[in-house]
C-alpha cells in the first residue's frame, strides 16, 4: 500500500559561507532554540509526523544533539547526507571543489528515504505557521496523473529581503490560475533607498516590484521528482565539470523549470503573506531573535519550545 503521509525534508547541509558559520545550529530562541526548530514546530502543528534532516557527516554529532534529538521525541526523524562525493558512477569530485552541489543534489541524496509526497524547506529560513498548514493539506491529497502535480509556497519579495547584503531568490512567473510558468534563479538582489534591485553582471541594476512572487525553496513534490533529478544530474555534471567545476550548482528550481517547459508537470503556487525571517548574514541574527521573542511573548510559541 502506498504511503500518503507527507514528509518534511529539511536541507541543512550548507555551511553558511556568507553568514560565517553553521547558522542552522546557531541559537536564536528565548530558550536556545535554533531557527529550524520553529519550522519543525509549525510543521508538526500542521500535521507533519515525519522529518528527514539532510546534513553532512562532519556536523552530525552536534546536529543530532542540538536539533534532531529534541525533535525525535515528537516526530519520526531520519537522516540523509549530502557529501561532495555522492555522485553517479564514473564521476569524481573536481580538484579544489568544496561547495555543495546545490538543492537538486540535496533532495536527490534523500531518495532512499522518500516514499510519499514531501515538502522541502531550507534549514535557515522561518516560513510561518500558515505556510506549513497550506503545504500539509495540499500534499495529503497530492498525486500525479497524466502530469506530475507539484506545489510551491510563494512569498512577496518585500517580505524576504535583508538590509545586510544581497540575497538569492527564485523569481516566479505565475499565470492567472496561479500555476507556475517559470522560475528564474536571481542570485544578487539588494534593498536600498531606491527600492529592491537586482543585478546580473554586478554593474547594471534593475528594479524588481516589491510584490514580486518569489520562491523561498518551500516546495511540495510527489516522489516522481526524484526520478527526474536522477536523470538530469549527470548532464549537469558534464557541463559543470567542463565550465565551472568549483562553483556550479544543481538548482532544484532549474529542474522544475525544465519540466514545466516540456509540459511534464504543473506547480500550483500557494501565496503566503507571512513575513520571512532568516539568517543569511550574521547581522541578521538580532532582528530574527527580536521577532521570535515577540511571537513568544504573544503566545504564538511556548518557551521552551520542546518540552
Amino acid at each position: 500500500m502506498t504511503n500518503t503521509e507527507p514528509i518534511l525534508v529539511i536541507m541543512a547541509a550548507g555551511m553558511g559561507s556568507r553568514y560565517g558559520g553553521l547558522k542552522q545550529m546557531d541559537p536564536i530562541g528565548p530558550s536556545g532554540e535554533v531557527i529550524l526548530h520553529y519550522s519543525i514546530y509549525d510543521a508538526m502543528r500542521a500535521g507533519f509526523q515525519r522529518v528527514i534532516f539532510l546534513i553532512k557527516h562532519e556536523i552530525e554529532a552536534d546536529f543530532r544533539s542540538m536539533v534532531g534529538d529534541p525533535v525525535a521525541r515528537h516526530m519520526e526523524v531520519k537522516y540523509a547526507y549530502q557529501q561532495l562525493d555522492a555522485l553517479p558512477e564514473g564521476y569524481t569530485v573536481p580538484e579544489g571543489r568544496q561547495k555543495p552541489w546545490g538543492t537538486g543534489h540535496a533532495v536527490l541524496c534523500c531518495k532512499s528515504l522518500i516514499d510519499a509526497p514531501f515538502c522541502v524547506i531550507n534549514a535557515d529560513d522561518y516560513y510561518g505557521p500558515s505556510a506549513f498548514h497550506t503545504a500539509y493539506t495540499t500534499l495529503k491529497n497530492c498525486h500525479d496523473d497524466a502530469k506530475k502535480r507539484y506545489m510551491m509556497v510563494g512569498y512577496l519579495l518585500k517580505n524576504t529581503v535583508t538590509e545586510n547584503g544581497h540575497v538569492a531568490r527564485g523569481v516566479c512567473q505565475v499565470n492567472e490560475d496561479r500555476y507556475l510558468e517559470k522560475v528564474t534563479e536571481t542570485t544578487h538582489i539588494i534593498t536600498c533607498c531606491d527600492g529592491i534591485l537586482y543585478t546580473e553582471d554586478g554593474d547594471t541594476y534593475h528594479r524588481l516590484p516589491e510584490d514580486t512572487l518569489v520562491s523561498m525553496n518551500m516546495w511540495g513534490f510527489t516522489p516522481s521528482l526524484l526520478t527526474r533529478l536522477e536523470e538530469d544530474f549527470p548532464a549537469f555534471l558534464d557541463q559543470a565539470i567542463r565550465d565551472n567545476p568549483l562553483k556550479a550548482e544543481f538548482f532544484l528550481p532549474t529542474v522544475v523549470s525544465h519540466m514545466l517547459e516540456q509540459d511534464e508537470a504543473t506547480v500550483r503556487v500557494l501565496p503566503s503573506l507571512d513575513k520571512w525571517y532568516g539568517v543569511t548574514y550574521r547581522e541578521d541574527k538580532p532582528d530574527v531573535m527580536a521577532a521570535i521573542s515577540a511571537m513568544t511573548r504573544e503566545g504564538k510559541y511556548p518557551s521552551p519550545l520542546w518540552k
